[in-house]
């Protein structure tokens, strides 16, 4: 885990943080009995996304408070109980699944006196090891900056000590406008950030406007992270995206082309999954990845039907979607890894509950056809086959139809060049007096 930021060469130790975590106790505090189902549910996801780290858990504590507490969130005599088990364990690091403020965080290391992170840390450092791109990289540094600027005020804390006895006040306000100091930096940085991720935004954009003049039809697919978007989009467009059984294994946008059965071309977009209770700077820091969700024709929602939560994560997708502004996109909804699934009744109440489901394994490369045949349906309305008769001496037209069309046939009778192609909305208008079907 990471425990330094750099800023133009400045490298600010945000706190006391090992290099490696080793043994790690998980922690999700719980203040109602009747949510028990969902938050051990929660806490066995942290402990995917901890181990997707490397880190070793070695316990999953659900801890019961009455209330919420300023201090360490729940009360003192639970703290407590909490530190001594992590002690007792001999562990290295603390992890709740609960959203830390920096001065509850603060309280806990002081207490425990070891590493204390929360869930978005958690997330971060995961996104910190797998962004790939300009872009992605960027998403992240903003997110990381954000989350670590009011977590500074520690991070100059050894001048507090520096002078001896007869100049602890003097050295004390030299740690305090220093502290200022970093804070206008990382300020600074972060503003830098977004420039020029809105930089990298406008260069999308351009790419974007570019895919619109080919009326190049788009969808993305969307999901929760592992539940098979990557293995999908591979086995449809042949390509060799990374496709790994752990959380969050692409963060980085992927488009690839694919023919659909009518013979017209759609775009396929893969982006990054989604989690329960994503820390919302995540999903302001990476909009521009997820855009593409928000701008495309339709959505491909994939979902594993062989996992017991798949509802709950449909709801989740659903939800970071709506924030997204993405809410009433078309959408296809694809029942992934039914290889896995033993009982029936699980895929039979999955289609009752949802709508317009498609039985799919991409690994074994079952339900393909149907899917494909469903992209083609949800653009029925973007394009026409036709046979056209075109005269010899209209090259023009025939032009036309091999630029902006998908030529399927060419034949030659007398004087006229009989042209069969599926032919975008856009020139379809140009064409229908010529039309010979």
């Amino acid at each position: 885990m990471a425990n330094h930021l750099s800023i133009n060469g400045h490298m600010f130790e945000v706190r006391e943080k090992p290099e490696m975590v080793e043994r790690a106790l998980l922690v999700r505090l719980s203040f109602n009995r009747r949510e028990e189902d969902a938050d051990i549910s929660l806490l066995e996801e942290l402990e995917e996304l901890v181990s997707t780290l490397g880190v070793g858990v070695v316990s999953l504590e659900l801890a019961w408070s009455r209330a919420m507490h300023r201090k360490y969130l729940c009360g003192t005599g639970k703290a407590a109980e909490i530190v001594e088990l992590a002690h007792a364990h001999e562990c290295d690091c603390i992890v709740f699944d609960n959203q830390l403020a920096p001065s509850q965080q603060r309280e806990w290391e002081e207490l425990a006196q070891i590493c204390v992170i929360d869930r978005e840390e958690v997330i971060l450092d995961i996104f910190a090891q797998r962004a790939q791109t300009k872009e992605a990289t960027l998403q992240v540094e903003l997110a990381r900056m954000q989350y670590a600027l009011p977590r500074m005020a520690r991070m100059w804390g050894h001048l507090d000590r520096e002078g001896g006895a007869g100049g602890g006040g003097a050295s004390r306000g030299m740690g305090e406008m220093q502290v200022e100091v970093d804070r206008r930096l990382a300020r600074k940085r972060i503003d830098r950030i977004k420039r020029e991720l809105a930089s990298v935004r406008s260069q999308r954009a351009t790419r974007r406007k570019d895919r619109e003049k080919n009326d190049t039809p788009h969808a993305a697919i969307v999901g929760y992270t592992n539940s098979g978007k990557s293995t999908l989009l591979n086995i449809l467009s042949g390509s060799d995206i990374m496709a790994k059984d752990m959380l969050f294994a692409t963060l980085d946008t992927t488009t690839r082309s694919i023919e659909l059965p009518d013979g017209q071309t759609l775009l396929l977009t893969d982006t990054v999954g989604f989690v329960r209770n994503l820390p919302h700077r995540l999903v302001e820091a990476f909009k521009a990845t997820l855009e593409e969700a928000v701008l495309a024709d339709f959505l491909i929602h994939v979902l594993d039907a062989s996992d017991p939560r798949a509802l709950e994560f449909f709801e989740t997708t659903m939800h970071v979607l709506n924030e997204l502004g993405a809410e009433g996109k078309p959408m296809i909804t694809v029942l992934n890894k039914i290889d896995k699934v033993e009982d029936s009744k699980v895929l039979d109440n999955l289609q009752e509950k949802l709508e317009d489901t498609i039985l799919l394994s991409a690994k074994e490369s079952l339900g393909l056809d149907e899917l494909r045949q469903q992209c083609t349906v949800m653009l029925a309305d973007r394009v026409r086959s036709h046979c056209y008769r075109i005269p010899q001496s209209r090259g023009d037209l025939s032009a036309i139809l091999h630029k902006e069309a998908k030529v399927m046939s060419t034949e030659y009778e007398g004087n006229d060049v009989l042209i069969t192609a599926i032919v975008p909305a856009i020139i379809a208008g140009r064409m229908a007096e010529f039309i010979c079907d």
